[in-house]
């Protein structure tokens, strides 16, 4: 009886498991002969003809490919840098990729970056413009050749009239509304930035330059080797010192004698010729100040209208600009500390000579307050500076020679 039940449910079981097999058999070969088909599939991409250029970056890509994979494999301990005499911030550079220093030049956007500078100016000439002195502008920028780079800083915000020009093409453009030249100076002339040039001419935008030659100016102030110099002023009402007086006999001057009574403190410029010149004498805490050789009534500086600074001056005179002083009223009185000797170092040129037109310029753009026209307002807060530069400068001499004699 058990034997006749037990032999169907064998036969069953031998079937199902024939059908297992011929299945596994059936979805082996296909998926197996599936893999061929995969294996050579073909992708087509868009075909490129092929040229140097493309060889030359193909080679370069694989290079930095290459390059990087190298370094990456490398652990963070053995490529680790930390250079202290680089500049701050950049101690993890390796010396030879830093670049300190920049310039106004301007490069392509194609082509090969060493072959962009047919010319590299070597001097510059910033001026502080508006619109409506566009002519002034253009006579003045016509004094100097093409080894000049051209910074124009816009008070106005009028800055793409300027087109008009050609030269206006190749200069640089900086607007920042109802600013000064200082202001301009001290955030853009950065001494790193405009090193490349030997001299920075730093010019207002209200100046005749009939008489005027760049070229001949530079020839001038290397042969007398001034540092910080200025053109000659053409005598006229608006004269403010005699030091800037074109001299008709001499090609540059450095020393003059100044009016009576212009002169706030006899010791010092533009009344004295050596004031900046100090012996210091250490008794216990008291400290003596001895004017040495001191010559009265000469003078030995250069006004902020229309200087012309030295590389290595610039340097010194851009960190004595204060960042909040911005019409820079006295800074030319302190322009002295930047070279030695001074009294050698800083002069007019007299052969090349200029005039102040004296028109309606930045100055006019203040704002009428308490019943004072606009201008009054400016100069208001330009004889205000000039108080308050002296009185930084003589707590910071103050400050360093008490700590020095502690």
């Amino acid at each position: 009886m058990s034997r006749t039940t037990a032999e169907p449910y064998g036969k069953s079981t031998g079937l199902k498991l024939i059908l297992v097999a011929i299945f596994g058999v059936i979805t082996g070969y296909c998926i197996g002969s599936s893999f061929p088909r995969i294996a050579t599939m073909k992708v087509e991409l868009p075909r490129l003809t092929p040229n140097a250029e493309d060889g030359k970056y193909l080679e370069k890509v694989n290079s930095a490919l290459c390059t990087n994979l190298f370094l990456n494999s490398k652990s963070r301990d053995d490529t680790k840098i930390y250079v202290t005499t680089n500049p701050r911030g950049a101690e993890s550079l390796p010396p030879g990729i830093i670049e300190s220093e920049s310039d106004f030049y301007l490069h392509s956007l194609q082509g090969n970056p060493s072959e962009d500078l047919v010319i590299r100016p070597k001097y510059l000439l910033a001026l502080t413009v508006g619109y409506n002195q566009k002519n002034i502008i253009n006579t003045t920028i016509s004094k100097f050749s093409d080894d000049f780079s051209f910074v124009l800083f816009h008070y106005d915000g009028r800055t793409s009239e300027w087109d008009q020009f050609e030269w206006s093409k190749r200069a640089i453009h900086i607007s920042a509304r109802k600013q000064t030249k200082w202001w301009y100076a001290k955030r853009f002339l950065h001494p790193d930035i405009v090193a490349p040039y030997e001299y920075l001419f730093i010019w207002d935008e209200d100046l005749g330059v009939e008489h005027f030659n760049a070229e001949e100016y530079i020839k001038l102030v290397r042969k007398h080797g001034l540092e910080i110099s200025q053109p000659g002023l053409e005598a006229n009402n608006f004269l403010t010192w005699m030091m800037t007086k074109r001299r008709e006999d001499v090609e540059v001057h450095k020393v003059t004698e100044e009016r009576p009574g212009w002169c706030h403190d006899p010791h010092l410029p533009p009344c004295a010729g050596y004031g900046d010149t100090l012996i210091l004498e250490f008794t216990g805490k008291l400290v003596k100040r001895t004017f040495y050789n001191l010559i009265r009534s000469i003078l030995k500086f250069v006004e902020i209208m229309a200087p012309v600074f030295s590389r290595e001056s610039w340097r010194c005179v851009w960190h004595m600009i204060q960042n909040d002083l911005v019409h820079g009223w006295g800074l030319d009185l302190a322009l002295r500390r930047c070279v030695e000797p001074p009294h050698e170092k800083i002069g007019v040129v007299d052969a090349q000579w200029i005039e102040h037109m004296v028109l309606p310029s930045l100055g006019d753009q203040g704002e009428a307050n308490d019943g004072r026209a606009p201008w009054e307002g400016v100069r208001a807060r330009c004889n205000a500076e000039w108080r308050e530069l002296e009185s930084r400068m003589a707590k910071a001499e103050h400050e360093y020679v008490h700590r020095n004699v502690q």
